[in-house]
């Protein structure tokens, strides 16, 4: 295998069973706990309901409400099947294997002779193909054959694999009948992970049409950008690009070494985003889009980290690791897991987050059990019933230990069991007890992961002797005859560090050893907004503080001073400020911890009376100016947000262009959006316009009623303008609302960015 200019062969590690391994600290036994009560107060029939009403069958409930509701009902069935299938698969719970059955069942009466099963009409798909606004059907049938394939692989329930095989064999007669453009046109659509669920799907029927419609879910062009190290992100959807290289690792994985073309494009993904588009906790992506690369202290906003994203990258960098056994992988994955996966489920509910706010002031925000249904809401069922995946590895009779979390581990091909104690990061110790049966010996060697925040050298100790460290490529490596009771004492020092990000040096954030640390802000008007559909997000409607200014020192001498700078009090989990104008104010915690309160992971550090502050200042001004002028808003391009608002139109489509998310339409076509507006006031309605889209008329309707006829320049330029047009009072007068359409002359023309509605603004 080539991994970073060298070549290595090895075998892949393989995971362990999810019954193999139990997690017995107290924060992840509740948090697996709250999952499953979650899972268990779930109604079948109301998951049911859409999906017999598509096959005309009478409804045994009503169907749930949110999401379930709208276009993209039944991706909660299938993240839901996922869960319970890796629930019982952890547990052998008789309970749950009688609600995968049960859904079994249901399913089998509801599929099609066709072979299509969903809770929505097959139409969906049809307006897809033909550029028809639809929110994502492809996404949707994705998580429905994942889940069918989870419940077989947990049960090997032969009506499963009946149902995903009829399911994989109506998919490949759609996709066979593709012509090159269709395929562009379906591809250009969200799609979730539909290659990567058709590699498992013909890893389990072995069918060269599965195989083959696998293939149409390949993104080439992209792959081939990637792959030559070409970072085309800008403007991308990060939830549906992430799974298309999970698809393409999965090609490799699927028919081995003849498709490694793939697995170099999904490590060179890998490394693109986790270098130059990740925050400090792992996740990535605002308004849930890649921004320009190393962009990321501007792109820090409510609606940053998609709970989504960090799910997939890992499930991405697990199959990494194994193939590779590059620590770098599994450092993400512990980053990831404590900061964004942890961080993303409330202790006391079990319920979890979409968007995870880097902008200081903000709050977390939490679905609720049975109103919205989220996507975030379906991966966080899978997130929180495997959280025991990755914390050990093993080949023949060698075992990684990746992650230190308290759990236990049943190695039964090697006779051993492994029991792991910590209470990391309130202290720097973890220990290992080695378990033989019958009171043999057994000869393995253990791979103890030496993590990239250990500040000095890891210790060890085998049954109180040091050992002398043999440090191979990012693990200290153990081997020798164990015994029963032999004992592995790792000392894993730790201090604070400070996280610059690219695009500003003195944006920083802090962490302890492998925890992201946070700073309460207070419980102040924690009023809730809506953004997309029934997507709730945090208001800001005050002022917050997001910088520190040094005392007695520059900025850049405090940050490399980060040590005496933010110390720990006590034994407890608290750090305070030293030699800042917030000593007194701030204390900062552990962020997956923080539930309740504002908080602030990312501060600016600025000179007093500096240009810097001056600026920064004026910046939040402004900011906060357009916010409280804003009356409506709708991103662009993005299909969730724009069904909130009320989209229509013909030869349309949506998409991303220079790093912002447009829609247009072809001559001939139109859209439209339907906006809040405020009678009585003067109201303007503002957009970004492409440059590139030179020489062309954009006709704008406010309920029908022309309010301009946008003449773009002559002259081309590849820049985004920002353009303003008021309403007239007539249209506005008695109004709460006003459809808004756009209808280009002549040739394609578009609109980009967010399309608001707003009042005019006033200086304070």
């Amino acid at each position: 295998m080539t991994i970073g200019g060298t070549t290595r062969q090895q075998i892949p590690l393989s995971d362990f069973a999810l019954h193999q391994v139990r997690l017995t600290g107290d924060y992840h036994t509740n948090a697996i706990q709250k999952e499953l009560q979650y899972l268990h107060a779930y109604e079948l029939d109301r998951l049911l309901a859409g999906f017999r009403e598509n096959r005309g069958l009478e409804p045994k409930a009503s169907k749930y409400p949110g999401w379930e509701n709208t276009e993209i009902r039944g991706h909660t069935l299938g993240h839901y099947m996922t869960a319970c299938a890796q629930a019982y698969s952890a547990s052998k719970d008789p309970v749950m294997l009688d609600r995968l059955n049960y859904m079994i069942a249901e399913l089998t009466d509801c599929q099609f002779e066709s072979g299509y099963l969903s809770a929505y009409p097959e139409k969906l798909i049809d307006n897809v193909e033909n550029k028809q606004p639809a929110w994502v059907p492809w996404y949707t049938m994705h998580k429905i054959i994942a889940g069918l394939i989870s419940i077989y692989h947990a049960t090997q329930s032969k009506e499963a694999f009946d149902i995903v095989s009829r399911l994989g064999d109506w998919v490949s007669s759609r996709t066979s009948q593709w012509t090159k453009e269709l395929q562009a046109t379906v591809l250009a659509v969200e799609y979730g992970g539909m290659n990567d669920c058709l590699y498992d799907l013909y890893q389990i029927t072995g069918k060269k049409e599965h195989l083959a419609a696998a293939h149409q879910f390949d993104e080439l062009p992209l792959f081939e950008a990637i792959r030559d190290g070409r970072d085309i992100l800008k403007g991308k959807h990060a939830n549906t690009t992430i799974p298309k290289f999970i698809g393409a690792l999965n090609r490799y994985l699927t028919l081995g070494e003849s498709e490694r073309f793939y697995l170099e494009a999904a490590m060179k993904f890998w490394d693109i985003v986790v270098d130059h588009h990740s925050y400090m906790t792992g996740g990535n992506s605002e308004s849930e889009h890649f921004g320009e690369p190393d962009l990321l202290d501007a792109k820090r906003t409510d609606i940053t980290c998609e709970t989504c994203n960090s799910y997939n990258m890992l499930k991405l960098t697990r199959e990494l690791f194994k193939l590779t056994r590059d620590r770098k992988y599994a450092d993400f994955y512990e980053r990831t897991y404590l900061n964004a996966i942890l961080s993303s489920q409330h202790p006391e509910t079990g319920m979890t987050m979409y968007f995870q706010p880097m902008a200081t002031g903000y709050f977390k925000i939490y679905s609720s059990p049975f109103e919205h249904f989220w996507c975030c809401t379906g991966t966080g069922m899978e997130s929180f019933t495997k959280l025991n995946d990755s914390v050990y590895f093993h080949q023949n009779d060698e075992l990684y230990v990746n992650q230190y979390v308290s759990s236990t581990l049943d190695w039964a091909e090697q006779q051993a069991t492994v029991s792991l104690k910590e209470n990391l990061p309130a202290d720097d110790q973890a220990t290992l007890r080695i378990g033989i049966e019958n009171g043999e010996t057994r000869s393995f060697a253990v791979h103890l992961r030496v993590p990239y925040w250990v500040s000095g050298e890891l210790e060890a100790r085998v049954n109180g002797e040091a050992v002398l460290p043999d440090i191979r490529e990012g693990y200290m490596v153990i081997r020798r005859a164990w015994s029963d009771g032999d004992t592995i004492t790792l000392g894993l020092p730790m201090k604070v560090t400070a996280s610059l990000l690219p695009d500003n040096p003195q944006a920083v954030g802090f962490q302890y050893g492998p925890v992201v640390l946070s700073a309460a802000l207070g419980t102040e008007d924690m009023t809730q907004a809506s953004t997309g559909i029934m997507v709730r997000v945090p208001t800001k409607r005050m002022r917050i503080k997001d910088y520190l200014i040094p005392t007695g020192m520059s900025p850049d001498e405090w940050i490399a001073g980060i040590e005496r700078h933010l110390v720990r009090e006590g034994r407890e989990l608290v750090f305070k400020l030293r030699h800042t104008d917030e000593d007194d104010r701030l204390a900062f915690t552990p962020h997956y911890e923080q539930h309740s309160e504002r908080y602030g992971i990312y501060w600016h550090v600025i000179g007093e009376d500096s240009e810097e502050l001056k600026r920064h200042q004026e910046q939040l001004r402004m900011d906060e100016l357009i916010r409280e002028a804003t009356i409506d808003s709708v991103q662009v391009g993005n299909d969730q947000y724009e069904l909130q608002h009320g989209i229509q139109g013909e030869e349309t489509f949506g998409g991303a262009w220079d790093g912002q998310n447009g829609r247009a339409a072809h001559p001939g076509g139109w859209f439209s959006y339907k906006l809040k507006v405020v009678p009585g006031i003067r109201n303007s309605l503002q957009f970004l316009f492409f440059s590139v889209h030179h020489d062309r008329v954009m006709n704008i309707y406010a309920d029908g009623e022309l309010i301009t006829s946008y003449q773009s320049s002559p002259a081309f330029k590849r820049e985004f303008l920002t353009l303003s047009f008021d309403i007239p009072e007539s249209v506005v007068q008695g109004k709460e609302q006003v459809e808004f359409k756009f209808v280009p002359e002549g040739k394609i023309n578009g609109i980009y960015g967010i399309l608001r509605t707003m009042r005019p603004i006033v200086e304070n």
